[in-house]
């Protein structure tokens, strides 16, 4: 859910909200996720990687193992600067000089809307055929949960930005699974519902449009359904 590696002590958050407040944005009103009573994402993830017979997996920030060792796979790599997986450096490095390809990729590193969307792209060039990408962090509750920088303990980032971006492409179909803080899900084929919009720059979008449009921008798709679209 959250990188804790490092996180900033609480005055710092509370200064970091004070000037997201006065800077940003005033929005109050939050939604009402209980991420207690969803699947957990290695469930999902093993539950696809059985559905689908997939023999490799990458994982894309791995914060002391917490999703990457209960992977059940033939094939697994992760990679990580600071901790857990199996290889010690960021995924900007990792793509640079990767030469597999894989059936499912787990994107959870950074939780910023630029690097989420490099980590995107790079992962569809070593997607296998009907392969599947799964996003992280993709449903914050409030305001607070997804601020740059890190204003609350509880952090999911701007992850949500790229998936609204990703549903603008005529090249992937993209929808948000409602389950352990939000997964997005990427699909290499030609988008089935793509997103008419007006935005000229997704990282300007705010909390407030994320409230208002949440349905219409996420593509929301129950737990135990999302099998059925892949």
């Amino acid at each position: 859910m959250i990188r804790n590696d490092a996180l900033p002590g609480k005055l710092t958050l509370y200064f970091r909200r004070f000037c997201y407040f006065i800077k940003n944005e005033r929005f109050s009103k939050k939604l009402s996720y209980d991420w207690n009573k969803t699947q957990t994402r290695f469930d999902i993830i093993n539950k696809l990687i059985k559905s689908k017979k997939f023999k490799t997996y990458l994982e894309i920030g791995c914060q002391s193992d917490v999703n990457f060792s209960k992977i059940e796979i033939e094939k697994k790599i992760g990679v990580d600067p600071q901790s857990g997986g199996t290889l010690r450096m960021t995924s900007d490095e990792f793509f640079s000089q990767n030469k597999d390809t894989f059936d499912l990729i787990f994107i959870d590193g950074l939780h910023i809307h630029e690097q989420v969307l490099k980590d995107i792209d790079n992962s569809l060039n070593v997607l296998n055929e009907s392969g599947v990408i799964l996003l992280h962090d993709c449903l914050p509750a409030k305001i607070w949960h997804q601020t740059i920088p890190q204003t609350h303990s509880s952090w999911n980032g701007d992850v949500w930005k790229s998936i609204v971006q990703s549903r603008t492409r005529e090249d992937i179909d993209t929808y948000t699974i409602k389950a352990d803080q939000g997964l997005g899900l990427i699909l290499k084929r030609k988008n089935r519902d793509i997103l008419v919009h007006t935005i000229d720059n997704f990282k300007d979008l705010k909390f407030e449009d994320y409230y208002k449009y949440h349905e219409k921008f996420m593509r929301l798709v129950d737990e135990n359904k999302f099998l059925e679209i892949i």
